[in-house]
């Protein structure tokens, strides 16, 4: 079972971004339970304070002691007061936690001026980012190494998860119960809570975040082509020989990179998209089919029902 901890800083702590993160994977674990599975993670609020009064002192949060807590496996970060120099210095004790957490082999994901809190451990170095678009000059500011891209909703790079400005973290989250959990259970936290899944200005593929926290330059450049191609037909030789490497070479690379061969990849990706394409039910399964270049319908069903256990059809009548 994953241990999931929504750290609370001194000084101050968006109380919608504590109890949002806290609701939305509370639910997501209910949810999961209810389908006979066993609990997939245990949710706890925690700092090195007792309490922290907000807004006035109508809000109060009462975090465990954070040194209490056993292995953490997913720290979250919520938003944070603007006054952002005041923040990192009365809260050095949590960046090194923080820190700590990631080096033993948490992920972290940090919501909107979260980021600050998270860049100040310098695990953002030389990695994207977002935070919200108000905070953008002040973050370049004192984080000159980081590539911001305050333009992207959800951003993912080894293990480090971060997102744009305000609600746009319930995005976030649904990033985040995907990843732990599954998409029929985002789908659902996505209906429960009223949330748009596709309202995002990055790269649809987010299944495949995690396939490219590999490193590998090359193959990345591979695999944004293959994303960028999808409704032609994609040969994997003469795309070895654009990236100036032999066939047998580029896949054992990708196999390496990715943990599948580059034609799995290539049928997973196709997939995903025409998941998302179903769910929101404007077209039909022939028009998905040719916008992820399938003209054999047979093929399309046999590699759609391997991937996701069930028809194109089925799929659609279930999570439309």
């Amino acid at each position: 079972m994953k241990q999931v901890v929504i750290i609370v800083p001194k000084e101050y702590a968006n109380l919608a971004s504590v109890t949002g993160a806290f609701q939305i994977l509370a639910r997501a674990n209910g949810y999961w339970l209810g389908l006979g599975n066993k609990p997939k993670m245990e949710v706890r609020i925690a700092g090195f304070i007792s309490e922290l009064k907000l807004d006035g002192g109508f809000f109060s949060i009462h975090p465990v002691n954070i040194e209490d807590l056993p292995k953490t496996d997913l720290v979250i970060i919520p938003s944070v007061s603007h006054e952002y120099v005041n923040v990192i210095k009365h809260n050095t004790a949590l960046i090194s936690w923080i820190k700590e957490q990631y080096k033993t082999g948490a992920e972290i994901a940090s919501i909107c001026t979260g980021a600050f809190l998270l860049a100040a451990t310098g695990l953002l170095d030389g990695k994207i980012c977002s935070t919200h678009w108000n905070a953008a000059s002040e973050f370049r500011r004192l984080f000159p190494n980081i590539e911001l891209h305050t333009d992207k909703l959800v951003t993912a790079d080894q293990g480090i998860y971060t997102n744009g400005g305000a609600y746009s973290f319930l995005n976030l989250m649904l990033f985040l119960v995907e990843k732990y959990f599954d998409r029929p259970t985002a789908i659902f936290c996505s209906k429960v809570f009223q949330i748009d899944m596709d309202r995002n200005s990055q790269s649809p593929f987010f299944i495949f975040q995690a396939q490219k926290n590999h490193g590998d330059e090359l193959i990345g450049q591979a695999q944004a082509f293959i994303e960028a191609n999808l409704s032609g037909k994609i040969s994997f030789e003469e795309l070895a020989s654009k990236l100036a490497i032999s066939r047998r070479t580029f896949d054992r690379r990708f196999i390496r990179a990715t943990g599948n061969t580059p034609v799995e990849y290539l049928q997973r990706v196709k997939v995903e998209v025409a998941k998302s394409t179903l769910e929101k039910g404007r077209k039909t399964i022939f028009e998905v089919m040719n916008d992820v270049g399938y003209s054999d319908d047979k093929a399309f069903r046999e590699v759609f029902k391997k991937i996701t256990g069930v028809s194109p059809l089925d799929y659609k009548a279930k999570y439309n």
